[in-house]
């Protein structure tokens, strides 16, 4: 579908200045099934990982398999005395067509570090080629994972909290919701940020409010990413986490977003419904950001977005603050 707004200053007077080098930084053309392998090479092309050892960290890829599922992606432990520790399993964005688990791996190695906690950022396969179910299969797969190793891994089971940005913030909110009513295996937190929730934000039906949507991802690069994430499936929970029937027994949830964010709300719908069923929920909302903003470094809302997600997480891992 066309995007209906598409004026290139209509929202730039409400961006943070701190932010408006982002504009060059992510180009603004849609995605399509021609130019998304381009798309994904400039992403892989900003990818640097961190100095682990630097860090006091232990990263190490996993390739493997757990009931004929695969199992991939890149493991964070903190070096020093082994001794039972929280984990996060973290999901990377990208729309559900993008990105890597290296893309996020600075971030994963300062938070191993910081909260002395073991991390697993699942390496789940790609829509188109790998529409539903596949992304989600890859993440529950994940899951299971930890919880089978957690002897191994010194990891306390009672404390495995998930969580991601974007398409990642929306499949750990499906993973959430799997993961309740399989009832196997346990999540003590959620940790979403902007998640990808609802297939129909941007469509022709719900264009949404005017003032979000114009920076990073736009309302027909939602669409596409949703159309092909979705293939020829029916939009329905748990791979659509706004089709949700009940969001009762949902774990603790701290759900970030912002006020130019496309997903905005989305965002603040399914907060509100989290909370309207008993879930704890802790809601942060930026004014001046827009999706991606962390993608700039050295800015005072990236800096203040690391700390309190930080907090957050430590919190909800039941961290001593």
């Amino acid at each position: 579908m066309a995007d209906p707004y598409t004026q290139p200053t209509r929202t730039r007077h409400l961006l943070d200045e701190e932010l408006l080098p982002l504009l060059e930084l992510v180009p603004a053309a849609p995605i399509t099934d021609a130019n998304l392998g381009e798309f994904r090479a400039a992403g892989q092309a900003r990818q640097v990982l961190a100095d682990a050892a630097a860090a006091g960290v232990v990263r190490e890829r996993v390739d493997t398999t757990i009931d004929g599922q695969p199992v991939a992606g890149l493991l964070y432990r903190p070096e020093g005395p082994p001794h039972e520790r929280p984990a996060y399993l973290h999901v990377h964005g990208g729309g559900y067509i993008m990105g890597a688990t290296e893309g996020s791996d600075p971030g994963n190695v300062a938070l191993c570090a910081a909260l002395d906690i073991v991390i697993f950022s699942v390496d789940y396969r790609l829509a188109p080629e790998h529409p539903i179910p596949a992304p989600l299969d890859d993440c529950y797969a994940a899951l299971a994972w930890l919880h089978h190793n957690c002897e191994s891994l010194h990891v306390d089971p009672r404390r495995i909290a998930v969580g991601g940005e974007s398409a990642g913030g929306g499949l750990a909110a499906a993973l959430a919701i799997r993961a309740r009513d399989a009832g196997d295996y346990a999540i003590c937190h959620q940790q979403l940020v902007y998640p990808m929730l609802d297939n129909l934000t941007g469509s022709d039906a719900e264009p949404g409010d005017p003032l979000v949507g114009e920076f990073v991802w736009s309302r027909q690069r939602n669409q596409y990413g949703w159309a092909s994430y979705l293939g020829s499936a029916p939009a329905t929970a748990p791979q659509v986490p706004a089709r949700v029937e009940s969001c009762a027994g949902l774990p603790s949830t701290w759900l970030f977003t912002a006020q130019l964010d496309l997903f905005r709300d989305e965002n603040l719908s399914y907060a509100q419904r989290l909370m309207a069923a008993g879930v704890a929920v802790d809601l942060v909302l930026y004014a001046g950001a827009c999706h991606g903003f962390q993608l700039l470094p050295g800015t005072r809302l990236g800096r203040r977005f690391i700390a309190e997600h930080k907090a957050a997480l430590a919190h909800g891992l039941g961290l001593a603050d």
